[in-house]
């Protein structure tokens, strides 16, 4: 039996980490449904996502076959250890928080899904303002950037416009409901 990975991507300021965090809590108790930690090659903070490597430990994991999955997004490198393909292919549910980029290139098919976690334009400009983490003009290229992904395919896409627990539930129920019935056949 195989099981999934599910990629989660969206645009800056749609709130995808705050859906996935929602969801991983939620979630917390099954063994079958992992959240994948990244590697990335961007300093990590307090709170972060993700473990921070240098660019060459980076290269010297992609090297050693030490990623299942890898990606530049941003000007970082982006991987998923290796180690999590083992839990796909005891049929568990790998959860990857991921860039449209790279979702938009892979081949969907029985082990690979896409959700999208998005919001309508002003609310993207807002949060964006809000959180402070880029001057205006950077702002100004991440919102122009969506227009390159418009047609990008998921399997799922949730709008966050409302209360965080209900685009948190409606990834939740996509992964044990939907998703997992599938791969016990």
């Amino acid at each position: 039996m195989s099981g999934l990975w599910v990629f989660v991507c969206g645009p800056s300021g749609a709130g995808k980490d705050s859906v996935m965090a929602w969801a991983a809590r939620q979630l917390a108790a099954r063994q079958d449904i992992v959240f994948a930690r990244r590697i990335v090659t961007r300093v990590a903070h307090p709170g972060s996502d993700h473990d921070e490597v240098t660019a060459e430990q980076f290269a010297r994991l992609n090297d050693d076959d030490g990623l299942a999955w890898h990606w530049q997004a941003h000007g970082f490198q982006y991987g998923i250890e290796a180690r999590y393909a083992a839990l796909v292919a005891a049929g568990g549910i790998v959860v990857v928080n991921g860039s449209r980029a790279h979702a938009s290139s892979l081949a969907t098919g029985p082990q690979v899904r896409v959700v999208q976690v998005t919001t309508d334009a002003g609310r993207l400009a807002a949060r964006l303002q809000q959180r402070g983490r880029d001057a205006p003009h950077e702002v100004s290229h991440r919102l122009a950037r969506n227009a390159h992904f418009k047609d990008l395919h998921a399997d799922l896409t949730i709008f966050n416009h409302g209360e965080l627990a209900d685009a948190g539930r409606q990834l939740v129920d996509y992964l044990v409901g939907e998703i997992r019935p599938s791969t016990q056949r």
